[in-house]
């Protein structure tokens, strides 16, 4: 026989579900799902130093932020000053050569290229060719990092 207590405790199992449901499904707490992102559909915004294509920037099940854009800055120019932050990036050279500063070295990077950026070290990338050069950053911030709030 089901008793009063029964059907509290099945009422409360319940209302916790769906509220556990609801706001896992809240829009503020959407996460990234497989996705295709075509080049052609990446609208380019002008840039002082060249441009901008945003990809993503949502969580993900594991991550608080993941990003990806696509930077193109002109033969000589830097996207922004030298700086650090607690996140980690990847950077992928797509076109067009890149110096990469990092700590107290440089390298050159070319096509194809992959440049990683580790927690908290100094970083800058600046155009050292005669073209401009495009490259992709991927930038994931895990759980608990507090982010800088340079983007």
């Amino acid at each position: 026989m089901i008793t009063r207590r029964d059907l509290i405790v099945a009422l409360v199992a319940t209302c916790a579900t769906v509220t556990a449901v609801v706001w896992a499904d809240a829009p503020g707490k959407r996460v990234m799902k497989s996705s295709v992102f075509a080049w052609d559909s990446l609208k380019a915004e002008a840039k002082p130093t060249g441009a901008r294509r945003a990809v993503f920037d949502m969580p993900t099940a594991t991550l608080d932020r993941f990003e990806c854009h696509v930077t193109t800055i002109n033969p000589g120019q830097m996207p922004h000053a030298g700086h650090h932050h607690p996140e980690e990036e990847l950077i992928i050279v797509r076109e067009g050569t890149i110096e990469a500063g990092q700590n107290s070295t440089a390298n050159s990077v070319g096509p194809g290229g992959i440049i990683f950026e580790a927690s908290n070290e100094y970083h800058s990338l600046r155009n050292i060719g005669q073209t401009p050069a495009t490259y992709y950053v991927i930038k994931w911030v895990p759980h608990g990092v507090a982010e800088n709030p340079m983007k």
